[in-house]
């Protein structure tokens, strides 16, 4: 494993879970790895996972908010309206 499988999962950017959730899914396909390490290697994946679909709902949101033209080329950003 990487140096940020020590690292608490918010702390790291996007590329770096993503990296990390290959490696662990790439150990736990060849099923070599003992139980409980399984188990724990499981648990990280799905904390993994969560925080790539989390920072990718963000993305996604700000994108959602650059506006357009009439020709479809970006002119600005609209302000995020609060909740």
């Amino acid at each position: 494993m990487t140096e940020t499988a020590t690292r608490p999962v918010e702390e790291l950017s996007f590329e770096e879970a993503l990296k990390e959730l290959e490696q662990v899914v790439d150990r736990l396909e060849r099923g070599d790895v003992p139980l409980e390490e399984s188990i724990r290697l499981y648990e990280r994946g799905h904390q993994l996972k969560k925080h790539c679909e989390a920072r990718l709902r963000e993305a996604e949101e700000k994108i959602e908010l650059i506006t357009l033209d009439a020709e479809g080329r970006p002119t600005g950003l609209k302000e995020v309206e609060a909740p």
